[in-house]
């Protein structure tokens, strides 16, 4: 009975350990295939492999270096469950198809915010004329052109964006969960939507029924919404009103023209944040809100703002209107010398370099004025300093917006 025992029990020893060991090499397998498959965009960094027994494997301190980006991609913790052991076995030997069920939670990802987020050579190609009016344009700069970055994210105390993941699949449909501490969160319930993995690589089956989705801001669009409108000038309503007139430009290049509603609700959002359900058809092009034919069809998106259902919100068809093109902008008048006078002087743009530390008086291609002190210039654009709240505040200015430079300082002899 003893040696039965014994048996019993080294059985169940050998039979652990090759459970662990078999979970670990193939997870290492797969990983450095999909290593080498993404190493044209970036470097994965797996971390430490473990595994449990009733059919998890798990990621511990693994990382996603993007080349375009300038910062990591932090995944303290990354679980993928199968359900059972013989699954996770079978899925890890052959991940193609994946199983009916599975499910992957993502805990403490975290990426760290920079004032520029992407690399030189990304931006570089970068053409404003060249690309389709943007539905979403938030203006946070004296220039409209300059866009919401992630530097105006950290200057409101936004300095990583960080949280949870999960992603769940099941024979009934597909869903996801996103959950940031600061950002807010999104929730997507996907009736009858499959990810599929085939020699191609991953590909999402849409099914038939439309995704629910939740989305919450976390008191994030209340701090951005003040401080877009404090640096651009505006009073928060006639910034709001500047942001919904893109995304009526951004749907009029597009053949769409938007309902009152429909603007309505988004400069509501931008300005008060809280919490949108709806439902929708993200394989769509308009993410299925209506698309009305006339004036007896009466259909109407399905979406909630803080529990209260919006009527009227839809779209008709439009005739494509293309987007202005900004003016050329005018050379400056150089203002004449004098030697015995202190004031404002013209200078070319290119030779900003020149004046780093003094005051400066920068006039962009909308007619707005920046001043300051002049405190970095690079390639693609220029930092002037600010005083705020009794403190100083590098702003950065793309140097392509600037149709004037002026300093501060004593004229030149002839």
């Amino acid at each position: 009975m003893k040696r039965l025992l014994s048996f019993l029990i080294l059985l169940t020893l050998m039979g652990f350990a090759s459970y662990k060991a078999g979970v670990w090499w193939l997870a290492d397998q797969r990983l450095a295939e999909a290593r080498t498959g993404l190493s044209e965009f970036g470097v994965l960094e797996r971390g430490t492999i473990g595994s449990s027994l009733d059919g998890r494997v798990l990621l511990k301190q693994s990382s996603w270096q993007d080349f375009r980006l300038t910062q990591p991609l932090e995944l303290g913790l990354a679980e993928l469950d199968a359900g059972s052991p013989l699954t996770l076995l079978t899925a890890l030997a052959n991940p193609q198809p994946l199983p009916a069920t599975w499910s992957l939670t993502i805990e403490q990802a975290r990426m760290a915010l920079e004032p520029t987020m992407f690399r030189n050579w990304v931006t570089e190609g970068a053409d404003d004329q060249t690309t389709s009016a943007p539905l979403v344009a938030l203006a946070c700069a004296p220039d409209p052109r300059q866009q919401l970055g992630s530097g105006d994210l950290k200057r409101i105390g936004i300095d990583a964006i960080g949280g949870d993941v999960l992603l769940r699949q099941t024979r009934e449909g597909l869903r996801a969960e996103l959950n940031t501490a600061e950002t807010g969160s999104l929730e997507i319930h996907w009736p009858g939507a499959r990810i599929r993995l085939d020699s191609s690589g991953l590909s999402l089956d849409h099914g038939s029924a439309n995704a629910s989705m939740t989305l919450r801001d976390a008191g994030l669009m209340r701090r951005l919404s003040a401080y877009c409108a404090r640096e651009t000038g505006l009073t928060l309503n006639e910034w709001a009103v500047a942001a919904a007139g893109a995304l009526q430009n951004g749907l009029e290049a597009r053949g769409y023209q938007g309902s009152d509603q429909l603007l309505a609700l988004y400069r509501q959002w931008l300005t008060e944040g809280g919490e949108l359900t709806f439902t929708g058809d993200l394989g769509s092009g308009t993410l299925g809100i209506p698309l009305r034919s006339g004036a007896q069809d009466n259909a109407s998106w399905q979406v909630n703002y803080n529990g209260d259902q919006v009527p009227d919100v839809y779209l008709l068809k439009a005739v494509p209107i293309p987007p202005d093109v900004a003016p050329e902008a005018l050379e400056p008048v150089v203002a004449p010398e004098d030697p015995e006078v202190v004031q404002w002087y013209v200078e070319p743009v290119e030779n900003a370099n020149l004046w780093l530390g003094q005051k400066v008086r920068v006039t962009l291609s909308n007619d707005n004025q920046v001043e300051g002190k002049l405190v970095s210039v690079g390639e693609r654009e220029l930092e002037v300093s600010r005083t705020v709240a009794g403190g100083e505040v590098a702003y950065p200015i793309l140097i392509r917006a600037i149709t004037r430079l002026e300093i501060w300082r004593r004229g030149r002899a002839d």
